[in-house]
């Protein structure tokens, strides 16, 4: 899944954008802004893959917010001017979307981004978004001690904070880098957290997770590989 933001000081523009992104499969917009220095702020603790980025904007334009996006950041640019499309490709830019465009041409940007993606080394995610009552919520998994199964939801135990989602341990268990070991089955626990390791118990931070006789050797396993 790629995650995206949209900057655009139209916001008919951004609805567009919206609207065409809620189609492509493996596309998360995960925001979008009208003002460019919120969203250059946005992505300083929310880092994504790719940016959808007008030019022509008031302030500071998308070619000079563009230089300033970290280098890994892809970035699509977005107007209604096509004069500006060899400044855009002089930065680099992964593709040049000529305003107004169709979902055929925005798919086809997407689809740029994601052979581009593809074709990078494997890095093992930092953080995922976790669905709750008050909306999707960010979790960094150097924060993230273990997942806990509560019923028909899931805990997750952070180093400073407990957030429930309601959906299946199994199902998290999917979405979570390797260092995430099942100890229990209701438990997975980040390995790379554990301080010490007792025969029943990983302890994180004071904390006793526990491990049962089922994943006990998994568990050694782990600790004898790292």
């Amino acid at each position: 899944m790629i995650q995206a933001i949209a900057i655009d000081d139209e916001s008919m523009a951004l609805e567009v954008i919206k609207a065409h992104a809620s189609k492509v499969p493996f596309l998360e917009l995960t925001a979008t802004f009208t003002n460019a220095v919120e969203g250059l702020e946005y992505l300083k603790s929310n880092p994504v893959e790719l940016v959808f980025l007008d030019i022509n904007m008031p302030d500071i334009s998308g070619v000079e917010l563009a230089a300033l996006l970290p280098k890994e950041t892809l970035v699509i640019f977005t107007t209604a001017y096509s004069d500006y499309a060899v400044q855009g490709f002089e930065l680099n830019a992964l593709d040049y979307l000529l305003k107004p465009f169709n979902l055929v041409r925005f798919l086809k940007a997407c689809q740029k981004a994601q052979e581009w993606q593809e074709l990078q080394p494997t890095k093992e995610p930092i953080f995922i978004y976790v669905k709750t009552a008050e909306g999707q919520l960010k979790v960094r998994f150097d924060e993230l001690m273990c997942c806990e199964a509560t019923g028909n939801y899931v805990t997750f135990h952070l180093r400073n904070e407990k957030i429930m989602s309601r959906l299946t341990l199994a199902e998290i268990e999917k979405t979570l880098p390797s260092f995430f070991l099942r100890t229990h089955r209701s438990y997975i626990v980040n390995m790379r957290l554990v301080d010490k390791a007792e025969r029943h118990q990983l302890l994180i931070d004071a904390n006793l997770f526990p491990v049962s006789s089922t994943y006990m050797d998994q568990v050694i396993e782990k600790f004898e590989k790292s």
